[in-house]
């Protein structure tokens, strides 16, 4: 009897156990069958050289590009706090070793101070030094110099190309060190903004936004060939149409704001107006700007230019036609600026005009610079 019960005792030992493998077998069937892996990884393959060669470029120049903002102090007028809220930004990179940074001039337009935030987060305060509102540049200077980055490599933007690759780097709507890329789609270009125009500008579809005003503008060696200054866009939002001012007029401008606080330009002394000139230029069927009045002691006046006169009896007596300045045509106003621009104090040029209308002259005239 105890035979019997203990052999029935070991059948459903042994049934037990294989109902429990057979549990464990479907259960983990079913486990197997309901589990998602993740996919494998595949390797990845090398950089293209131009990946390479953008990559680079943004890991060398990327901690010299800034962050730029300036705040207005604001006062509650129930608890007479005063809090300090951001008002403007925009970004900024390193000239030299001394601190100073350039940006745009409608960065801190209004303000003496600004706030520098840097790659590795540190935030500094800044003076502004210098500034250009009619090449919408500025410079501020850190007042702690300490560990600051190094300065970017400055480039020409003399033999640019269109098509040639450019890079932008910039703090567009806050979000800093960002990089863009595109190339050079035009050159020349000239920018009609609100009481200023500006010439001569490089146009990019390299994205720039708001906030990557005062950025540079680099070629694919990493030199800077441009600082970002505007877009062209209805939205306010990159369009694929962005304009940089080109490095050698910024690196003609810059060490005078430096130094001086402003730019000052080389004059000739005379004054013109494009409307009048147009009328003449129309009237006697040549090309050229008329000089309407020379100043005293001006460099015009002592190489001898005369400006309009109006004689007895109110017969007005033409002055001087400007055509060419060393070779160079001069048909407005903005082209004597321009072209005097790429001059500097007691250089001497000549400049080629006629007088009475049609007597073809020509003059060296000794610069001297604005006051």
């Amino acid at each position: 009897m105890q035979s019997k019960q203990m052999l029935k005792n070991i059948a459903w030992v042994v049934l037990g156990a294989l109902l429990l493998g057979l549990i464990l077998l479907v259960w983990n069937h079913w486990a197997k069958s309901e589990r998602v892996l993740p996919r494998p990884v595949t390797p990845a393959g090398h950089f293209s050289s131009e990946e390479e060669r953008t990559i680079n470029v943004f890991e060398w120049t990327s901690p010299s590009v800034v962050f730029i903002t300036t705040t207005e102090r604001v006062i509650n007028v129930w608890t007479r706090d005063v809090r300090e809220l951001p008002s403007g930004t925009g970004s900024g990179f390193v000239w030299d070793n001394q601190g100073h940074i350039v940006t745009n001039y409608h960065v801190v337009e209004g303000y003496r101070q600004a706030k520098v935030h840097l790659v590795d987060q540190r935030l500094l305060e800044a003076d502004v030094v210098g500034a250009s509102p009619e090449y919408d540049l500025a410079v501020i200077k850190l007042r702690n110099k300490k560990a600051m980055p190094p300065a970017i490599n400055i480039g020409s933007s003399a033999d640019l190309r269109v098509g040639q690759s450019v890079l932008a780097i910039g703090n567009p709507f806050g979000l800093d060190h960002t990089l863009t890329t595109g190339v050079i789609s035009a050159l020349g270009r000239t920018l009609d903004s609100p009481g200023n125009l500006m010439d001569d500008l490089i146009q990019t579809d390299a994205a720039i936004n708001p906030g990557n005003s005062g950025g540079p503008l680099l070629d694919s060696s990493g030199r800077v060939i441009g600082v970002n200054v505007a877009i062209y866009s209805p939205s306010g939002a990159s369009a694929g149409i962005g304009f940089a001012i080109p490095v050698d007029t910024v690196n003609r401008v810059v060490p005078s704001l430096i130094q001086n606080g402003r730019y000052i330009r080389p004059i000739l002394g005379v004054t013109v107006n494009d409307d009048v000139s147009q009328r003449v230029s129309e009237r006697l069927h040549v090309k050229g700007i008329l000089v309407l009045q020379v100043a005293p002691n001006s460099p015009a006046a002592l190489a001898g230019l005369r400006g309009t006169k109006l004689a007895q009896g109110e017969e007005l007596i033409l002055g001087d036609i400007i055509q060419a300045i060393d070779g160079k045509p001069i048909n407005k106003s903005n082209d004597l600026v321009n072209t005097l621009d790429d001059y500097h104090l007691n250089d001497t040029i000549t400049v080629q005009f006629l007088r009475n209308g049609k007597e073809h002259r020509e003059v060296s005239v000794r610069l001297s610079l604005q006051r």
